[in-house]
């Protein structure tokens, strides 16, 4: 945008909704499509191409890079986080991206920590006669922006629409952190009324206590796809460590035997302390393959069966 410094790596995040509780489809959706995110990107862009670069869980991760393009999507529900740069005005992000999904609402989130720049933005579909299942791009004409803010400590760039409820708050000075140099700064930081506004509109907080967001990452600056090298064959001695686990059970040496003439009648352990068990042989393991997981079933089975 002219009159403005060039502004590099603002993280995007865009929520195209069909429904009132996003929180429910993520919950309840499926997993990670790499189809619906080589759609959406054919879509965006049909001559760019779209690197398949891993599958994770979004709030649990680092932000998209540059040329990457982290996308998720549920029943009635489409989530897409890019870089875009230069961007300072939310409400003006670009129109294809924008419209390539259709939806009743979209929100955007915007975050360049290091330029302490934030902002959001909520689109409206005036097209009432839309079949909600249509997901096909739209027309920018029927997008109407409803609320759009966006800002440094020391610098209101847009303020479009009524303010929410939410941002009372924030005007009222209530939110004063002290963080502010200038009579003119705001006295909150832009990034926190982000955070809010973000909890309002999707119902909660993207954040690794949030719900899980399971996204496919693609590059689209075609670099190749990562290659993963086979996991290298390990073995466990089961027995070492049901026994170091057992043994913090109180279930004694004798029980590594089956001499029935010498041990002493005995039941099996209490359930308690199988479960005990089974979590100190899990901790002992950490993550292990379903090869390793099935053996130290069997192995469970075998030390603990009836006798």
């Amino acid at each position: 945008m002219s009159g403005h410094t060039p502004q590099p790596g603002t993280v995007v995040t865009v929520w195209y909704t069909d429904t009132d509780d996003i929180a429910h489809a993520i919950a309840t959706g499926p997993h990670a499509d790499r189809g619906f995110g080589r759609k959406f990107l054919a879509q965006l862009n049909p001559y760019a191409p779209a690197t398949p670069i891993g599958e994770f869980p979004m709030n649990r991760s680092v932000p998209a890079s540059v040329d990457e393009y982290y996308i998720a999507g549920y029943p009635g529900v489409t989530m897409v986080q890019t870089v875009v740069d230069d961007l300072w005005e939310v409400s003006k992000l670009d129109p294809k991206l924008l419209c390539c999904v259709g939806a009743r609402d979209v929100y955007a989130f915007a975050a360049n920590p290091s330029f302490g720049y934030a902002g959001f933005a909520h689109w409206h579909n005036s097209d009432t006669d839309r079949d909600p299942a249509d997901t096909s791009p739209v027309s920018l004409s029927s997008m109407t922006v409803k609320r759009a803010f966006a800002a440094k400590r020391s610098r209101v760039y847009e303020d479009i629409g009524l303010p929410g409820t939410f941002e009372g708050p924030f005007w009222a000075g209530e939110m004063d952190d002290g963080q502010h140099s200038s009579p003119l700064d705001l006295r909150f930081a832009p990034s926190t009324l982000r955070r809010v506004a973000e909890r309002e509109w999707l119902g909660f907080t993207v954040s690794p206590l949030g719900p899980t967001i399971r996204v496919v990452a693609f590059a689209t600056d075609g670099r190749p796809e990562p290659k993963i090298e086979n996991e290298p064959h390990i073995t466990f001695d089961f027995d070492s460590i049901i026994g170091q686990s057992a043994r913090k059970l109180g279930i004694g040496a004798l029980d590594d035997y089956d001499d029935y003439e010498t041990d002493p009648p005995r039941s099996s352990p209490p359930a308690t302390d199988l479960k005990k068990l089974a979590d100190d042989v899990g901790q002992a393991l950490g993550t292990i393959g379903s090869k390793a997981r099935e053996g130290l079933g069997k192995a469970l089975g075998e030390r603990f069966k009836p006798r």
